[in-house]
């Protein structure tokens, strides 16, 4: 099933970055109720989304409630462990620009590193099946740690990153460009049951040659050419192994541009070299979704088996945030000679102080073919945009149209795969600051 993209959002997503639930930096409590129609079936809904933070401390919940028109609550909202610790949005310490972050809840894209091979990865992009996971970043000047794991709830995908800039330990550490050289090394690996499929024999009942265990190891360097309060400009090169199957490496820089405290401009462009059986970013935004789905029957450990020759290919990354009120982010990736390489990334937010205006939006696609492939829903898309006003000033009146996935569960009560899911809801919203 396809659906052409209304042209309000192209207009979206070609010129706006949204992370779905931003940390408040205030206390706040969000609520609001409406109607939902979910792949054409009504029900009627009503959130809480209260936000606290007390210093460096910061707390976000999320209620959402759905009910049929029998008054029957919705059974994908609390049927599993997992969807009643998804009420939970986020506990975290600190930002993502501080010496020390850590956050538990949605993960809604994580990158380890320079991205080579965890690379916006979305532990949720199912609405209705929410994960718990955690990331945290400390840097102790001479050496840090970054870690990130997918989901509490059952095995999953897990990354380690340490690094270490060795020049801080000499004498050399006050030079402007060599004293910030840094060296990191990479283990990610996902223990999920289907993380590696090797042959696909049967999808009903599912019969599979399956092993609960895909790792990835890698190496990298950066070097700061210029780094100041207004200007970075790193140069790195990367270089990553998927155990028992391919490697490759990509090399490119990191720019970085903050003339005022009210632009800041970022770009990220990248070369990537890749051997036979080697896909760069292998854990990406879409990954919950490709990693085994019986209902289409793929499996990206499958397909990666079956790459048999070296693919070069580009990245770039982009990001625009103006005034702290409007953001665009964008990355887009593609290999040199396979025409459904296509990987694309935007999100945007804006929401001006003083204005009654409230636009959101995200959207994630893998296998694109072009152009017309690119502006089209299916099953290797997630998108999600709202468009609100604000007729005083607590108050948003709004429409969301969310195409997401559906889990598809065995007798088990087992996630077996995913199937496309359209949403619409109109809803009234209130947030009210709180002491």
């Amino acid at each position: 099933m396809k659906i052409i993209l209304p042209g309000f959002i192209l207009i979206l997503l070609s010129s706006a970055a949204l992370a779905q639930f931003p940390p408040a930096t205030t206390n706040q409590l969000e609520f609001g109720f409406g109607t939902t129609w979910i792949n054409n079936q009504p029900y009627y809904t009503f959130q809480l989304r209260p936000e606290f933070s007390f210093s460096k401390i910061g707390v976000g919940l999320d209620l959402n409630l759905e009910f049929d028109p029998h008054g029957n609550l919705r059974k994908e909202n609390f049927n599993e462990f997992s969807d009643y610790m998804s009420v939970i949005r986020y506990v975290r310490y600190g930002t993502e620009n501080d010496p020390f972050f850590v956050k538990l809840g949605a993960l809604d894209y994580a990158t380890i590193g320079h991205g080579s091979i965890v690379n916006f990865y979305n532990n949720s992009p199912s609405f209705d099946s929410r994960k718990i996971g955690l990331e945290t970043y400390v840097d102790f000047d001479q050496y840090g740690v970054q870690f990130m794991y997918g989901n509490f709830g059952q095995a999953g995908v897990v990354a380690l990153r340490g690094y270490t800039r060795p020049l801080r330990f000499t004498s050399l550490a006050t030079l402007p460009v060599i004293g910030n050289f840094e060296i990191g090394a990479t283990y990610a690996g996902d223990f999920n049951r289907f993380a590696r499929i090797d042959a696909i024999r049967s999808l009903n009942p599912v019969d599979v040659d399956a092993r609960s265990s895909l790792n990835i190891i890698g190496a990298d360097i950066g070097l700061p050419i210029v780094q100041n309060d207004m200007t970075r400009l790193i140069v790195f090169a990367d270089y990553a192994k998927i155990l028992d199957f391919g490697n490759g490496t990509s090399t490119g820089i990191i720019f970085d541009l903050i003339p005022t405290q009210l632009l800041t401009l970022h770009t990220k462009i990248a070369r990537q070299f890749n051997g036979s059986h080697y896909l760069p970013g292998y854990f990406d935004a879409l990954y919950e979704l490709e990693r085994f789905n019986t209902v289409t029957g793929a499996s990206k450990s499958y397909a990666l088996k079956n790459l048999n020759s070296q693919n070069n290919g580009y990245y770039g990354e982009l990001l625009i945030r103006v005034l702290n009120t409007f953001d665009i982010i964008g990355s887009y990736q593609k290999l040199d000679n396979q025409d459904s390489s296509g990987m694309v990334h935007v999100t945007t937010s804006l929401s001006p102080q003083g204005s009654p205006v409230v636009v959101a939006a995200g959207y994630d696609k893998t296998h694109i073919e072009g152009w017309q492939d690119l502006v089209t829903t299916d099953d290797r898309s997630y998108l999600y945009t709202e468009i609100g006003y604000k007729p005083i000033e607590y108050i948003i009146i709004s429409t969301r149209y969310i195409w997401t996935f559906l889990p598809v569960r065995n007798s088990d009560n087992d996630i077996i795969g995913y199937e496309p899911q359209k949403r619409i809801e109109p809803r009234i919203s209130f947030i009210v600051p709180l002491p």
